[in-house]
């Protein structure tokens, strides 16, 4: 059986792979950078091949994926996850880089729940009012903008761990004579955003930004991004929580359905929200509730039909 915790784990290292077969995934070979996906690794658990990973280019190969990581230099983190999922007893024989934790908002930061008639205030509630937030998620979110600085006309949304502690925030520009849209800091992606506000024994709805998340209210995690990081992942896995809907923007269907399948075999229920096109922000919270309310879970036969639409 493949190992997705482990397959989530090298793809937020090397990037998406191409599944082949006999729970092979090739991926772009990082030593010798071949255009096309020549580094195939085996994550089938009961393959004796099992972490096995070779070049069929330049030659590299290894019976075991933390030789990949070492040669990469990733953080140390990283190799504590791999130890955790694959039980090896791994010797870091490199300098540990230090992890990249957002710990502080910038300096510059100045909180949305303090009113003021500055121009710089006034059109960040203008920008939230016109996505559909109001003054409760404000001070929910502790949402926040700059006016001097590296984050200069954009608004702040912070995002807490379960313990309060700040785990990664991210910026939006308020106006399009700011670029690029999202500016976020160096940090750690194998996070739980808003995690501070997850009832782990309720249903869970995952969305791809923190807009859809908070637009969505309810129990709502963003991926950052299309990719479900592993400590997410093992999260959901080992949590009482027993629904999941993923609401993931039709490019990233594909991948929706690979969690899918994952989380199925884990014992939870799933479901895939239809978004047509929209996303979470766009629909509404009102709208996107009777989309909720209108899926219905997915079973082996559902998935093998999305994915021969996919073909």
């Amino acid at each position: 059986m493949v190992n997705e915790l482990l397959v989530t784990l090298v793809n937020s290292v090397i990037g998406e792979g191409k599944r082949t077969s006999r729970g092979n995934i090739s991926y772009k070979c990082p030593k010798c950078n071949h255009s096309k996906n020549k580094l195939e690794i085996n994550f089938d658990e009961s393959s004796p091949y099992y972490q096995n990973f070779q070049c069929w280019v330049c030659g590299y190969k290894s019976k075991k994926i933390s030789s990949l990581f070492k040669f990469l230099k990733v953080p140390k983190d990283k190799f504590i996850q791999l130890q955790k999922i694959t039980k090896d007893q791994i010797q870091l024989d490199q300098k540990e880089d230090e992890e990249r934790i957002v710990t502080e908002l910038p300096k510059e930061f100045i909180p949305l729940k303090s009113p003021t008639k500055q121009p710089m205030y006034l059109k960040a509630i203008k920008y939230l009012n016109k996505r559909g937030f109001n003054f409760n998620d404000i001070i929910k979110y502790n949402l926040g903008y700059c006016e001097e600085g590296k984050y200069r006309n954009r608004l702040i949304i912070p995002s807490y761990n379960s313990e309060g502690q700040l785990n990664f925030f991210t910026s939006r520009a308020l106006d399009s004579s700011v670029f690029p849209n999202y500016l976020n800091p160096p940090f750690n992606r194998d996070i739980i955003p808003f995690e501070l506000f997850i009832n782990w024994n309720s249903p869970i709805i995952l969305c791809e930004g923190p807009f859809d998340a908070m637009s969505i209210k309810r129990n709502a995690i963003p991926l950052l991004g299309k990719t479900l990081q592993p400590s997410l992942l093992k999260k959901l896995a080992e949590s009482k929580v027993n629904k999941i809907y993923i609401a993931l923007d039709d490019d990233a269907i594909d991948k929706a359905l690979e969690y899918c399948e994952y989380l199925i075999n884990q014992g939870k229920k799933v479901y895939l929200i239809e978004l047509n096109g929209k996303d979470p922000n766009e629909i509404g919270f009102e709208n996107f509730i009777k989309l909720v309310h209108k899926a219905s879970p997915l079973n082996y036969y559902k998935m093998m039909e999305k994915k021969l639409s996919l073909v």
